[in-house]
C-alpha cells in the first residue's frame, strides 16, 4: 500500500469551500482512479489542511491523470481558488500496518 501526505495552505475563510470541491475531487478519483479514498484533517496552523490519501501502490498513484468529468474539473478549480499554496509532504510506502477502524473496547 502507498499513502500519500499533502499539505494545504488556503485562502483566510475559505475552508468551508476548500472541504467541499476536496470532497468531490476526492470522490472522482476514488470513483475513476482506483484510490482506497482519502482524509482531510485541521491542523495546529491556522488556514493549514493536510490530506492523506490511500492507494493500492505508488505505481497507481502516480498515473493519476486529470479526469474529463465536469463536476471534477469545477470542484478542482475551486479548490485551487482557495489555495495559497499546496504540497506533496511525503509519500509513504506501508511497510507495517495495524491501524483499526474501531476502537478496542478493553
Amino acid at each position: 500500500m502507498f499513502i500519500a501526505v499533502y499539505e494545504f495552505e488556503i485562502k483566510e475563510g475559505t475552508e468551508t469551500s476548500f472541504r467541499a470541491a476536496w470532497l468531490e475531487v476526492t470522490k472522482a478519483i476514488y470513483k475513476n482512479c482506483g484510490s482506497f479514498g482519502s482524509r482531510l484533517h485541521t491542523s495546529d496552523k491556522s488556514n493549514v489542511l493536510v490530506g492523506y490519501a490511500q492507494w493500492p501502490s505508488r505505481e497507481q498513484w502516480e498515473q493519476i491523470s486529470d479526469l474529463d468529468d465536469e463536476s471534477y474539473q469545477r470542484a478542482r478549480k475551486e479548490m485551487r481558488n482557495c489555495l495559497v499554496k499546496s504540497k506533496t509532504v511525503y509519500e509513504l510506502d506501508v511497510c507495517e500496518d495495524y491501524l483499526q477502524t474501531s476502537a478496542a473496547l478493553e
